[in-house]
């Protein structure tokens, strides 16, 4: 194999795959990218056997080849390297000559026959959906995903589409996050999958906020097409959760008695400074409206209480009800809406957090002191 790249694609590819990569694999195989160079392109491979994200990205082919180099170590040379083009070089005993100017490196690689490829994908059903969008819905369910292994269904984002709408939802028990969105799929396409955490995480950091992305989907993993700038472009891979999502719809109230309306900003910046005098044993605040008030209290033995008043409309008998303030914090961070509403029934059903759009978060109350 022999090639020259330009400095900033390589690491642009690199920063896309490196991070699928294990820290401590049990293969030493596994802690290596696969690069493949041919027909004018350098298509770089990082896999942990769950998620695998393949980049190509263009280059000046002398030779085709393939080669597995140590992950870590060759995005460490890479990005430190000056500005222009890097000439890789493999010898016949697998060690690659990386240069740059007046850099020189040589770095031992594993042979390509090792490196498990990514299975390839029998073709279920796809849809099309813009990047920045997709994103935002995984951005706005994501932090409710429950990391409890021991409720693996939960350990992701399930996906439904059914006519026409793509909805996510989160949970881990204690709080829900769901969203809606039109796909202009067929009407006939119904998909229900699980998308595992760590694949999230990955396309939260991938996706663009420009150009689309195809997902294919067969019976047990997930295909992201993702259109890039200029000649990139990247594949992820990921295995599916196995098992049936619960039905989360249950949790949603039936009935609502109040609603009120609240100034996203304040409500947050109040929750963020009630929150710290909580504890963690001790990780509810109080929220009692009443009087076209909102009191916040945290009284914490240990630690010394706070009391916050915001002004709603809320001219009704007066209600009090806990939560855990990180819980309502989570997505008021990531709705950019200036105005949320509060929706509860009394102090012992769940509240509801919702926005002027296809967004609902169900959070638990706990008991009130």
């Amino acid at each position: 194999m022999k090639l020259s790249v330009d400095k900033e694609d390589l690491v642009s590819g690199l920063q896309a795959v490196q991070s699928v990569v294990a820290n401590r694999p049990n293969r030493q195989i596994l802690s290596n990218i696969l690069l493949k160079a041919y027909n004018g392109m350098l298509e770089l491979t990082g896999t942990d056997l769950d998620v695998s994200v393949v980049c190509s990205i263009p280059a000046k082919v002398d030779e085709e080849g393939e080669l597995t180099l140590p992950a870590k170590k060759f995005f460490g040379i890479t990005r430190e390297l000056q500005v222009g083009d890097i000439r890789l070089q493999v010898a016949e005993d697998w060690m690659c000559s990386i240069q740059c100017g007046n850099s020189f490196f040589r770095l031992k690689g594993i042979p390509s026959m090792e490196f498990p490829l990514p299975e390839s994908l029998e073709a279920h059903q796809s849809f099309v959906i813009k990047q920045e969008i997709y994103r935002d819905m995984l951005r706005k369910t994501q932090y409710a995903i429950s990391s409890d292994e021991s409720r693996y269904v939960l350990n992701g984002i399930f996906h439904s589409i059914k006519e026409g709408k793509l909805t996510m939802v989160a949970t881990d028990g204690r709080r829900m996050a769901m969203v809606d969105q039109d796909t202009g799929s067929s009407d006939d396409m119904e998909i229900e999958a699980i998308v595992p955490t760590k694949a999230v995480a990955e396309l939260t950091r991938l996706l663009s906020t420009q150009g689309d992305a195809r997902i294919t989907l067969s019976e047990t993993h997930i295909q992201y097409e993702l259109s890039g700038e200029g000649q990139k472009s990247i594949l992820v891979l990921a295995k599916l959760v196995d098992g049936k999502y619960p039905n989360y719809r249950q949790v949603i109230p039936k009935q609502v008695k109040y609603r009120i309306a609240m100034l996203r900003e304040e409500f947050i910046y109040s929750l963020k400074r009630a929150e710290i005098m909580t504890s963690d044993k001790m990780n509810s605040v109080k929220m009692t409206f009443g009087g076209n008030l909102l009191t916040i209290t945290a009284n914490t033995p240990d630690v010394g209480e706070v009391r916050e008043t915001l002004a709603v409309k809320f001219d009704e008998e007066e209600i009090s009800v806990a939560f855990n303030p990180s819980y309502l914090i989570d997505p008021l961070k990531i709705v950019d809406d200036d105005e949320v509403y509060f929706e509860l029934l009394d102090q012992l059903s769940p509240g509801v957090l919702k926005i002027n759009g296809p967004f609902l978060y169900v959070i638990m109350p706990m008991r009130v002191n």
